[in-house]
C-alpha cells in the first residue's frame, strides 16, 4: 500500500508546492495600478504595473521606436526617465553615451513599470499610429531583396527617409508577435500605400517570414512613422551612400525631391553592390539622371563579373575618388548614409576627413 500511495503523495505535494509558487509569484509581482507622467503632466496614464515601459506605452497607443521589437539589441527605444527606476542594467550600458547616462536616458524595453514613473518623450511620438495594411504586391528585385508594397487602412504622413515597424505575426519560428524596422522606399505623396525593401537575412525571424511565408492579400500591422533620417533644408551638395536594402530611404528622399521640384541642389548617389546580381533600380535612376541635371547616380561593384563598364571597388573608395577628383571642392556638402554599421562608420570617417562634418545616417540594427 505504501508503494501504491507514495507516488500519489509526492504528486499531491508537488501540486501544492506548484500552486503555492504561482500564488506567491502573483502576490510578489502584482504591482497594481501605477501612473506614468509624461512631459511634466501633459499626459498621465493609469496602467497595470509589471511590464516593460516599451510595451506598457504601446498598449496605450504610444509607440516608442524599436528596431529589434523590444529584445534590447538595437538601442533605439531610449526615453528620458525623471524618476528612480533602479540602476542601469548591463543590457542598457552598451547603448549609452556619457551624456545619456548623466541625463538618465534608459532603454524602455529594459525597465519595468513597477511604481509611479515620470518620463519625457518627443512630442512627435504622439502622432505615431498603428496601421492595418494589406499586401498588394511582392517583387524580387534581387536574389535576396524583396520589394513589398502595402495598402494602408488610412493615410500616413511621413518625411521621406523615415521608417515603420512591421509587426510579424506568430509562425513556426516564433510563438508571439514581434516587430522589425524597415525604411519606407516610396514617397510621402502616396499616402495610402508604402513600399519597403526587405533583404533576406539567414535565420532572421522577420525576413524569413517576409521571403518565405508572406503572400499577396495577407494582412499585417505596421507602426510609424519613426526616424530622424530625412533631407535637411539647406543648399549644400548631398553626398548619399547606400548598399543593398539601404536603397530604401535614399530612394524615397531623392524621388521626393524630384516630385517637389527641389532640383537646384547637387545630389550624388553612390550605390554599392558586390556583383551584377546585387544591383537593382539602375535603369530607374539612370532615367532620373536624364531629367535632373544636378542628380548623379554612381553604382559600383566590388566583385564585377562579365561586361561591367561602371565603377569598380568598395563604395567608400569610389566615393572618395569622386570627392577628390570630380565633385566641386568649393561647394559645402552634407552626407546621407544608409547601411550596415561597418559601412556607415567607415564612410562617416572618410567624409569628415574630407571636410563633410554634417553626416546623417540610418544604421541597420
Amino acid at each position: 500500500m505504501d508503494v501504491f500511495f507514495a507516488p500519489l503523495i509526492v504528486g499531491l505535494i508537488s501540486a501544492v508546492l506548484s500552486s503555492f509558487i504561482v500564488i506567491v509569484d502573483a502576490i510578489v509581482n502584482n504591482y497594481g495600478e501605477v501612473e506614468i507622467d509624461i512631459n511634466n503632466g501633459k499626459r498621465k496614464l493609469k496602467v497595470q504595473g509589471g511590464k516593460p515601459l516599451l510595451f506598457t506605452l504601446a498598449e496605450e497607443n504610444i509607440f516608442i521606436p524599436s528596431a529589434c521589437g523590444g529584445r534590447g539589441s538595437c538601442g533605439a527605444c531610449k526615453v528620458k526617465v525623471l524618476s528612480d527606476v533602479g540602476d542601469y542594467l548591463p543590457t542598457e550600458l552598451p547603448y549609452m553615451s556619457k551624456e545619456e547616462l548623466s541625463e538618465n536616458i534608459r532603454l524602455s524595453c529594459q525597465i519595468k513599470v513597477k511604481k509611479d514613473i515620470k518620463i519625457e518623450l518627443p512630442e512627435e511620438l504622439f502622432n505615431v499610429k498603428k496601421f492595418k495594411v494589406k499586401v498588394i504586391s511582392l517583387n524580387n528585385v534581387t536574389h535576396d531583396i524583396k520589394e513589398v508594397r502595402l495598402k494602408l487602412s488610412e493615410e500616413i504622413n511621413f518625411k521621406a527617409g523615415q521608417y515603420v515597424q512591421v509587426v510579424i505575426p506568430p509562425y513556426e519560428k516564433i510563438k508571439q508577435p514581434t516587430q522589425r524596422a524597415y525604411s519606407i522606399a516610396s514617397t510621402p505623396s502616396k499616402k495610402d500605400e508604402i513600399e519597403l525593401l526587405i533583404r533576406l537575412v539567414p535565420g532572421g525571424i522577420a525576413t524569413t517570414y517576409v521571403h518565405n511565408y508572406l503572400k499577396v492579400g495577407d494582412e499585417l500591422e505596421v507602426i510609424g512613422p519613426f526616424g530622424e533620417f530625412y533631407m535637411r533644408d539647406t543648399q549644400k551638395d548631398m553626398i548619399c551612400v547606400a548598399g543593398g536594402s539601404g536603397m530604401a530611404p535614399i530612394k524615397s528622399i531623392i524621388f521626393d525631391m524630384y516630385e517637389r521640384g527641389i532640383l537646384d541642389r547637387n545630389v550624388w548617389y553612390f550605390f554599392g553592390a558586390r556583383t551584377e546580381k546585387d544591383l537593382f533600380y539602375v535603369d530607374m535612376f539612370k532615367e532620373l539622371e536624364k531629367k535632373w541635371d544636378k542628380f548623379h547616380f554612381i553604382p559600383a561593384l566590388s566583385e564585377p563579373h562579365g561586361d561591367w563598364k561602371g565603377e569598380v571597388g568598395v563604395i567608400t573608395d569610389v566615393m572618395v575618388k569622386y570627392i577628390e577628383t570630380v565633385i566641386d571642392k568649393e561647394n559645402e556638402k552634407e552626407g546621407y548614409l544608409c547601411g550596415s554599421p561597418g559601412m556607415i562608420n567607415a564612410c562617416e570617417t572618410l567624409m569628415r576627413k574630407h571636410g563633410i562634418n554634417e553626416v546623417y545616417y540610418d544604421k541597420f540594427a
